[in-house]
């Protein structure tokens, strides 16, 4: 069983695989920081919930297997948003879509702002990746419409760098209010967040997207 690194970093490892299940996406604790395993640990049992209630969503992986330390999906193809450039108005409808039905099923995802967790199918469609940040409220309380408007403007500020002459004079709307939420993250807690994935740890929100064929 050939394996492909795809990203290793302090949660451990992300790999490609070919087995009897096909081409599977695995990410794997164990290959970790010691001190951050308990953290990724609970980032992936995160993923594990929010991709089995995501279960029968076309453009969502399928949650294949998982335990305390690994966790296999479904390898889904296309190519990530900064490298296929989408510009075409279907892509956009397609990803507006596929966000509705994620609400609809009580999950907001919350990293829609990293290119790299938007691919781009080879027919054009859109598909979202990278759960671990995710959120399952099925009540879809009022947390979680807050998530879920912040998801819609990350989906439309991309729209905006593409084909912003597709935006709908609602969306505009949309993006020029951000929720309270966004604000008090704008300026208290993302300044700490960029000091240190940036400058300490020397993440950035493409990091590896080049060669990881749209898989985080």
């Amino acid at each position: 069983m050939a394996a492909k690194l795809l990203k290793k970093d302090l949660f451990g490892e992300v790999l490609q695989i070919e087995d009897a299940r096909g081409r599977v996406i695995v990410r794997d604790t164990r290959g970790g920081a010691p001190w951050a395993r308990w953290l990724a640990r609970r980032l992936l049992a995160n993923e594990a919930r929010v991709l089995a209630a995501a279960a029968g969503i076309r453009g969502i992986p399928e949650l294949l297997s998982h335990d305390r330390e690994r966790l296999a999906r479904a390898f889904i193809d296309g190519r990530p948003m900064q490298l296929a450039k989408p510009r075409e108005r279907a892509y956009f409808r397609s990803a507006l879509g596929l966000l509705r039905r994620l609400h609809a099923a009580g999950i907001a995802h919350n990293d829609l702002a990293k290119e790299p967790n938007l691919l781009v199918s080879p027919h054009g469609h859109a598909a979202f990746i990278d759960f671990q940040l995710a959120s399952y409220r099925p009540r879809r309380d009022r947390l979680f419409r807050l998530l879920a408007h912040e998801d819609l403007r990350h989906l439309l500020k991309h729209k905006r760098s593409y084909r912003p002459d597709l935006l709908t004079a609602r969306e505009r709307r949309i993006l020029a209010s951000p929720s309270l939420l966004s604000r008090l993250w704008m300026r208290t807690v993302k300044p700490v967040y960029l000091f240190i994935t940036r400058r300490l740890l020397g993440w950035a929100d493409r990091e590896g997207a080049g060669d990881r064929g749209g898989q985080p």
